[in-house]
C-alpha cells in the first residue's frame, strides 16, 4: 500500500474496553503507512493497555489527562484538535458514544473532540445487548446525523462470553476505512449536486402566508452527505427550522416561483438534482400590499397553481439533445396509497428515482430527526428503508443513485 498516509495526522482515542489491546496493532499499521498518530486514552483504557506501549509504537506522547499540560506555549487538547486530519475512536464504548452524542467533555478524548473540526470515525465495541440497547442506538443515530462515520462491530465470540454483534472491527478493517476517508477518491468528486429543501412561503399579505410543516432536515442531510462524498453542492432552501449545513452554497428563496427560477437557472451545470423541498401547489392569486382587515364574517381566498418544479426539471432534461443530465431524484410525502402515488409521480414527472414516505407514521416525515422511506425506480420498488436517521437515509439514497447512474453509464457504453 506504500506510505499512503504520509503527511496526515490522526487523533486516536482509545477507551476502556477489553478490545483496547487492538489499538497497538492499529497504531503500528497507521505509523507504517506514514501517518502521525497522536493517542488519547481514557483512564479505563489504561487498565487494559499501557500508555507506554502506544507511545513506543507512535513515537509521540500519549495524553491521558486533560489537565496534564506539558508545554506551556500551547493548550494541548486545542493544539491536538487543530492538528488533526481525522479523529478515530477505537474501541468506542457505550459510555463514550453517550458523551460524544450529548456534548459532554470530562476527559481528554471527549474534550478534544468537542474542539476539533476534523471528520470523525468511530469503531464501537461492547456487549451485544449494550449495542442493541435503544439508548445506544439513539446515540449512534445522533452521531451519524452529524456526519460521523462508523466501522460497525463484527459478530462473534465476545469477551463477556456472549456470541453476537459487538466485537471491535479488526485493525486492518479500520485502517481501510481511514485510508478511504483520507486518501481514496470520493465517489462524487467533480460532480455538481443541486438540492432543494424546506417549505415555500406563499404570501397573502405582509403578515400572513400559506406554508407547510417541512423543516428542511431531510434536504439538509442530503446536501451534507453529497458534500462529504466530494460533490460541489448548491442548496436551494425555503422556509426551514434546521440550521443550514456548512461547506455548501446556500441559495435562500421564499416562494415556489422564486425556487423554480433558482432551480431552472442552474440545471445546465448540474449532474444530480434532489428535490426534497415541500413546494406549495397553490398561491394566492393576488397579494395585498397592506395587512388585510376583517370586514366580514367569511373570507374567500382565490388560489392559482404554482409551477411544478419537479415536472419542469424532467421536461427540461427530455428536451436536451443528449437527454442524459441531470439525474433526477424526487420526493413524495404521502398519507395513503404510498406506492401507487409514488410510481405515478415517478412516471409523470420523468424522474429516475422517487423517495416516498407516509408522513403520518411515527418517526417519519416533517420535523423529525428520523425517516422511514421507500425508494422507487422505473421497475418498481428499489429498496425499503427502516426507520433511521435522516443522515443515514441520505447516505443510502446517494449509494442507490450512484449504483443506478453506474448501470446507466454501463448500458450507454455498451450501445
Amino acid at each position: 500500500m506504500g506510505k499512503t498516509l504520509t503527511g496526515k495526522t490522526i487523533l486516536l482515542g482509545v477507551t476502556g474496553g477489553i478490545a483496547a489491546y487492538k489499538a497497538a496493532t492499529l497504531c503500528s499499521r497507521l505509523v507504517g503507512l506514514g501517518a502521525t498518530v497522536r493517542v488519547m486514552m481514557t483512564e479505563g483504557a489504561t487498565q487494559f493497555i499501557t500508555p507506554l506501549t502506544l507511545q513506543t509504537l507512535t513515537r509521540h506522547p500519549v495524553a491521558t489527562d486533560v489537565f496534564d499540560e506539558r508545554d506551556p506555549s500551547i493548550v494541548q487538547h486545542i493544539d491536538w484538535a487543530d492538528s488533526a486530519d481525522l479523529a478515530v475512536i477505537a474501541p468506542a464504548t457505550a459510555n463514550m458514544l453517550a458523551k460524544l452524542a450529548n456534548g459532554l467533555a470530562d476527559d481528554m478524548i471527549s474534550t478534544t473532540l468537542l474542539a476539533t473540526t476534523a471528520p470523525l470515525l468511530i469503531a464501537p465495541a461492547m456487549n451485544v445487548h449494550m449495542w442493541e440497547h435503544p439508548a445506544v442506538i439513539d446515540n449512534v443515530n445522533k452521531l451519524a446525523s452529524r456526519g460521523a462515520t462508523f466501522v460497525e462491530p463484527g459478530t462473534g465470540q465476545l469477551a463477556c462470553g456472549y456470541v453476537g454483534k459487538g466485537r471491535l472491527a479488526e485493525p486492518d478493517e479500520i485502517v481501510e476505512a481511514i485510508v478511504a476517508m483520507l486518501v481514496s477518491p470520493k465517489p462524487l468528486s467533480g460532480k455538481k449536486v443541486l438540492v432543494t429543501a424546506g417549505g415555500t412561503v406563499e404570501r397573502i399579505d405582509p403578515v400572513r402566508y400559506i406554508t407547510n410543516d417541512s423543516s428542511g432536515k431531510m434536504g439538509f442531510a442530503i446536501a451534507e452527505a453529497a458534500r462529504d462524498r466530494g460533490a460541489e453542492v448548491t442548496l436551494i432552501c425555503g422556509r426551514m427550522e434546521a440550521e443550514v449545513p456548512h461547506g455548501v452554497k446556500i441559495v435562500k428563496v421564499d416562494s415556489a416561483t422564486s425556487m423554480y427560477d433558482a432551480v431552472m437557472d442552474r440545471l445546465a451545470n448540474t449532474d444530480l438534482v434532489v428535490k426534497a423541498a415541500a413546494v406549495a401547489d397553490y398561491r394566492p392569486a393576488s397579494q395585498a400590499t397592506h395587512k388585510m382587515k376583517k370586514t366580514s364574517e367569511t373570507f374567500t381566498l382565490q388560489l392559482v397553481r404554482n409551477p411544478d418544479i419537479l415536472q419542469a426539471i424532467g421536461e427540461w432534461r427530455v428536451a436536451q439533445p443528449d437527454g442524459a443530465k441531470p439525474f433526477i431524484i424526487g420526493f413524495a410525502a404521502e398519507t395513503n396509497d404510498v406506492e401507487k402515488h409514488a410510481l405515478d409521480k415517478l412516471q409523470r414527472k420523468k424522474c429516475d428515482l422517487i423517495v416516498a414516505n407516509n408522513v403520518t407514521e411515527a418517526g417519519a416525515g416533517f420535523g423529525t430527526e428520523t425517516n422511514i422511506v421507500s425508494v422507487y425506480g422505473p421497475k418498481g420498488l428499489v429498496e425499503q428503508l427502516p426507520q433511521m436517521s435522516k443522515r443515514a437515509v441520505a447516505e443510502r439514497l446517494l449509494e442507490i443513485a450512484q449504483a443506478v447512474i453506474g448501470e446507466q453509464n454501463r448500458k450507454g457504453t455498451e450501445r
